[in-house]
């Protein structure tokens, strides 16, 4: 197939697709009509859910002849189970559907830990490895990756040493699993009386409660009378505890949640102490120093040695202006408190901060939200792919049993906008199918879900979006794009099937056209009058969204570096990570640290990205970059589409990721540093506008 032919297929539901995207000019209009209903996502085996099982036995079964070819489509068909059951389980509105997605996905990884430790698959990717030769580029890329995944599990240690690399990944999986259950489960509570203290635009986050208190007066006959005193209870979750701490003028109050917030779950400090012993012993097994060198050898930057590098580098480039930034604050906080003296505490941060953006820049939350519709914010999608790509999104309708949430408006791409209950809370891309060629004549097309949880109504005209989703829709859908105009020969290179800090780039890039106002002129508008957006209210969102960007960046930096530390080579004592947190803060930050708290206890990061955090930071350098030299000028150019396209989104994770980038914006994007690949962090030092 043609790498300038795409094709895209728009969903009407609760839930869009981007199922393909093709070049009208190339193509035409084509209708897909439906006329035998289909199962779930497409797959003919998922009309029911107790279709999950025949569904992992055909992927058990499938036979495959050729090596590479033959373990992608393994790879494939095993992909196809897990990452539907996966979306499955963490959005499907019926119980009974959750509850088969669950089994499926436990039993099929009883079956990939069988495919992972066969010696002859190992053995036959290590042959054609040695003849590597004879295959192509990406296939010699493919069989180095195989075998590499293959080591990485342990298969070619010892029956003893394999054995405790099964127990402790095990072990990991359920200290994972104990961490997020916790975090679930306590997220903290602080109750405040009297209710007046809780201003009214929070109320809708917090719970009434009452308390009787005894009056002091008493009748001739010596009772006392009771008074029902109400309150309210807050839930210190990471959302409430952010709105708390940026609308409470009561200091007491924002103390109280702000200590309480960062406290919880105590078991997780247990939990995670076990979960760093555990990934440390697994590392050194397999001949690692710790997990962090173990985590990070397969990415760009190859060595924590780098990562650090990289990360001190960028801490000392933001310290002077965070520095600054912060005495701003203090200043701010001193003129509203009518002293001379007084510490700005962790728990004024926020709220100054979000005071001081309103005051000069004038922002009003609803001013901007009336801009963004959700139908306005699909219609930008439409806009970039339109403008960058030249391809089209076109409505078809799903046919009967494809959606998994019968109610509400759909769009392009399988994206699950709505919340509602059970459903995963945040935002993220899921595949669910890669690309890959099937034959000469013939290509697997990636199908891919976007899901979101935007709140209020089910019409996307009446949604409105706070900036900060916009951002986030954007972001993710930069995720969608790398997955969907992928063209790879296999899948297991498909999309963002790539190494950690590479993967991370797209969604970076495309954080910036949620910023430019060349692009939100294009489809932000008025939900009332249709008025295009005002230059001057994009320019006020602009400048108050750089007014800390160095405090932002130097807390991401931080983050980064508790990451590395915790799963580092183990200098401290594993009783006492809250002090190396601490430590940390002090060193790199110019906040307090509260004794007591314990904020890494609900930092699921750790869990997810286990000394991979550093690749938000380390992508946002390379999207920086790319944004200056490529898209900054022109951002919807088709030149530049072409070039995003043709050099970097459809190869996936096909080529090196340093042949890419070299090749999409030239030399000096990165450097070689201890053998590994350092990012130019000058663009985005100049855009923060951190050089002196």
């Amino acid at each position: 197939m043609s790498a300038a032919m795409w094709s895209v297929v728009i969903r009407r539901s609760s839930w869009e697709i981007l199922r393909q995207i093709k070049r009208n000019i190339l193509l035409g209009v084509a209708i897909r009509t439906f006329s035998t209903p289909t199962g779930l996502y497409g797959f003919p085996h998922l009309k029911t859910p107790k279709g999950f099982q025949p569904f992992v036995d055909d992927a058990i079964q499938r036979p495959a002849a050729e090596v590479m070819r033959a373990m992608d489509e393994i790879s494939d068909t095993v992909c196809s189970v897990v990452d539907s059951a996966e979306l499955c389980r963490n959005t499907h509105p019926d119980r009974e559907f959750v509850e088969e997605a669950t089994k499926a996905s436990m039993k099929i990884n009883e079956y990939l830990h069988y495919l992972n430790t066969n010696h002859d698959l190992y053995d036959a990717v290590k042959k054609a490895e040695q003849e590597c030769h004879m295959l192509s580029e990406e296939a010699q890329r493919g069989v180095r990756n195989l075998r590499a995944d293959f080591e990485r599990g342990g298969i070619h240690l010892c029956p003893e040493k394999l054995d405790r690399v099964n127990k402790l990944n095990i072990e990991i999986s359920q200290l994972c699993r104990e961490y997020n259950e916790n975090i679930v489960m306590d997220p903290g509570t602080v109750d405040i009386y009297p209710s007046s203290r809780i201003p009214k635009n929070l109320h809708y986050l917090v719970k009434p409660i009452y308390c009787s208190k005894s009056l002091i007066t008493k009748d001739l006959s010596g009772s006392g009378d009771t008074l029902k005193e109400k309150g309210f209870r807050i839930t210190t979750n990471p959302q409430t505890l952010t709105s708390v701490l940026q609308f409470s003028s009561d200091d007491e109050v924002r103390k109280m949640v702000y200590i309480r917030g960062n406290s919880v779950p105590h078991a997780n400090v247990d939990v995670l102490k076990r979960l760093i012993s555990a990934r440390h012993e697994l590392a050194q097994i397999m001949g690692s120093r710790s997990y962090a060198e173990f985590s990070v050898k397969p990415n760009m930057a190859v060595s924590p040695k780098v990562v650090t590098s990289f990360l001190l580098e960028m801490s000392k480039m933001v310290q002077a202006k965070s520095i600054e930034e912060r005495k701003l604050v203090m200043k701010f906080k001193r003129e509203k408190c009518g002293r001379s003296d007084g510490d700005l505490r962790p728990w004024d941060e926020t709220y100054y901060m979000t005071m001081m953006k309103s005051s000069s820049y004038k922002l009003d939350a609803s001013v901007v939200g009336s801009y963004f519709s959700l139908s306005n914010c699909i219609e930008g999608l439409k806009v970039l792919v339109q403008s960058l790509f030249g391809a089209t999104f076109r409505i078809i309708p799903l046919a009967p049993g494809e959606s998994w949430d019968p109610h509400g408006d759909l769009g392009y791409l399988y994206l699950d906008l709505y919340s509602r209950k059970g459903k995963y809370p945040g935002c993220a891309h899921f595949a669910i199918k890669g690309a890959r060629r099937i034959s000469q004549t013939e290509y697997q097309l990636p199908i891919v879900a976007l899901v979101c949880n935007f709140s209020g109504s089910r019409n996307p005209s009446a949604v409105r979006l706070n900036h900060w989703e916009v951002e986030t829709l954007f972001h993710e859908f930069g995720h969608a794009l790398h997955s969907l105009l992928s063209r790879t020969d296999y899948q297991h290179f498909s999309g963002t099937r790539t190494v950690l800090d590479f993967a991370e780039i797209p969604s970076n890039l495309f954080e910036y056209y949620a910023w430019d106002y060349r692009v939100l002129k294009k489809f932000a508008r008025h939900h009332s009058t249709g008025e295009e957006i005002p230059q001057k209210l994009v320019e006020s969102m602009q400048g108050a969204r750089d007014m800390f960007a160095a405090t932002d960046l130097q807390r991401q930096i931080f983050y980064a570096l508790v990451d590395q530390t915790l799963f580092g080579e183990q200098p401290f004592p594993h009783g006492d990570i809250s002090s190396v947190v601490a430590k940390l803060k002090r060193e790199h930050t110019s906040c307090e640290h509260v004794e007591g708290t314990h904020w890494e206890a609900r930092f699921s990061h750790l869990l997810n990205y286990g000394a991979g955090y550093y690749s938000y930071l380390y992508a946002k350098c390379f999207a920086a970059t790319i944004w200056k030299k490529l898209c900054q000028e022109d951002p919807l150019s088709p030149t530049t589409g072409f070039a995003l396209r043709t050099k970097f989104l459809q190869h996936g994770g096909a080529r090196e990721p340093a042949a890419l980038l070299n090749d999409l914006a030239g030399d000096g994007i990165y450097r070689y540093c201890d053998g590994g690949i350092m990012p130019d962090i000058s663009c985005l030092c100049d855009e923060m506008k951190l050089f002196e």
